[in-house]
């Protein structure tokens, strides 16, 4: 499905669950998109920031309210991580579809009850993993499948920043998931033989502030993923490197840089002589500009309703989970390799 099409006007059936910190810009995107129904937050305080556009809106503290007015038949959770689980089955239960931000939930036994309850009951369950609806990405992942890249090889990714530091969660938790998933989407059918993180915590005692994350795939390729919130400046970049090529995503450039291919990047003589790389400064690749939360905002609503299972459904939110339960595993045991189910 994709996800550059025009905006269109939503049914106003949406009720947005945690409107603060990431909940505002949710909350921005599905008013502009029309479908913006109800606020629920535990502060009067975050409600009432909301200006006149948002007039129209109902503002509440009630879940157990939201949950009972017929009026909202879609859920989007923004609340924080360890409430995702409760949140989500009890809207689910209540017979609404839902979205609910990263990770889908802490625990894999919580999140494979929530999968079977979307199906069983026929609801659609989708997690925000939020950079598989970025169009630079939906591009990479387009090229990869068709099989321009040749084979996988390795797939680098950074993210580092300063800040911010948070205490419920360590960096792992916070910035891979993202990144997690657009790496298991580039390998849909490739399985993972062996998993391992290593890192440290300086700021706050037992919660890791930087990580390094090694995954193999059974294809041979392998991907590590560098995430830290002490670095001096912003970084996020994604390396996919094939046979036939390489791609570079740079999500720091001006967008018509964000995207530039290598292609082709080897000599390879017809003597036994090694081969030699073929230096370039790439050539950057034209992506149509669009915001990917309004790609993914309106990916939800498509998947709704179409009744379409959505890219990151919550099958591909467990996938994603048990990585970082192995990472994290990993992490708290000193590098130890963990194998994948």
């Amino acid at each position: 499905m994709s996800t550059q099409a025009t905006d269109t006007e939503s049914a106003r059936d949406l009720a947005l669950i945690g409107a603060g910190y990431w909940g505002k810009n949710l909350a921005r995107n599905f008013l502009q998109l029309g479908a913006l129904h109800t606020m629920c937050d535990n502060s009067p305080e975050t409600l009432s920031s909301y200006g006149g556009e948002y007039a129209d809106v109902r503002k509440t503290s009630d879940f157990a309210a939201v949950l009972a007015d017929p009026a909202v038949r879609k859920v989007a959770i923004a609340a924080p991580a360890a409430l995702h689980y409760s949140l989500a089955r009890r809207a689910l239960e209540a017979g609404k579809d839902v979205y609910v931000e990263k990770p889908l939930c802490l625990k894999i036994e919580d999140a494979e009850a929530l999968v079977a309850l979307a199906e069983s009951s026929g609801r659609i369950l989708m997690v925000g993993h939020l950079l598989q609806y970025h169009p630079c990405i939906e591009k990479l992942r387009e090229m990869v499948s068709a099989g321009e890249l040749g084979e996988l090889y390795q797939i680098n990714s950074n993210r580092l920043n300063l800040g911010k530091f948070r205490m419920e969660e360590n960096v792992l938790w916070s910035f891979a998931p993202h990144d997690i998933s657009v790496i298991l989407s580039l390998l849909p059918n490739s399985s993972i033989t062996d998993l391992r993180c290593i890192g440290d915590h300086y700021i706050s005692p037992n919660v890791a502030d930087s990580t390094l994350t090694s995954i193999r795939f059974e294809t041979g390729a392998r991907a590590q993923i560098h995430v830290s919130w002490l670095n001096p400046f912003k970084e996020q970049k994604l390396t996919v490197v094939g046979s036939k090529g390489m791609v570079v995503f740079d999500d720091t450039l001006p967008w018509a840089e964000k995207l530039r291919a290598y292609m082709h990047y080897l000599e390879v003589p017809e003597s036994d002589a090694p081969p030699t790389p073929k230096k370039s400064a790439g050539e950057p690749l034209a992506v149509k500009e669009s915001e990917p939360l309004r790609c993914e905002c309106r990916h939800f609503l498509d998947s709704c309703e179409t009744r379409k299972t959505p890219r990151t459904d919550g099958r591909e939110g467990l996938r994603v989970l048990k990585v970082l339960n192995g990472a994290d595993k990993s992490l708290r045991n000193n590098g130890d390799v963990q194998t994948i189910s």
